[in-house]
């Protein structure tokens, strides 16, 4: 998953920062901008592992563009940070889906046409990914 970053600007004398405003709390620095971006990864890392650990599952990420307009981050740059959150989403388990032939079709036709799912368990995974955090940000809109 690309989470984006923002990064504040170090120098010789002030180290480079970084937050993800997807994961609350996570952040990390380094004495160069390479060293923060490799530092940010392993920071991002040990979040997921400790939200895992706690029983969570790993928070979407959020939209770059959307998050350089926050006023908390004004004057940050901003990059994207690739992370592997499967390790972070427990164990598989295999489970029987009934889907009408014709709801499989398609999603096998997206499937062979989009190498981002890897299979049609992927494709889902995802789908059912983006639906539990629509539904999350739809019951803290409630709330």
């Amino acid at each position: 998953m690309l989470y984006p970053i923002a990064i504040e600007i170090g120098d010789t004398d002030v180290a480079y920062g970084v937050a993800f405003p997807d994961l609350a709390g996570c952040f990390s620095a380094g004495d160069t901008l390479e060293e923060a971006l490799s530092n940010a990864k392993e920071a991002a890392e040990m979040y997921l592992e400790d939200l895992a650990e706690r029983g969570k599952l790993p928070p979407q990420a959020g939209d770059l563009a959307t998050w350089q307009k926050d006023p908390e981050y004004q004057g940050w740059a901003w990059a994207v940070v690739d992370v592997d959150i499967e390790p972070y989403m427990g164990k598989a388990a295999k489970i029987n889906v009934t889907l009408p032939t014709l709801v499989t079709k398609r999603i096998d036709d997206i499937v062979k046409q989009m190498p981002e799912y890897k299979s049609r368990s992927n494709f889902l995974q995802i789908a059912a990914m983006r639906e539990l955090a629509r539904s999350k940000e739809h019951s803290e809109s409630a709330a």
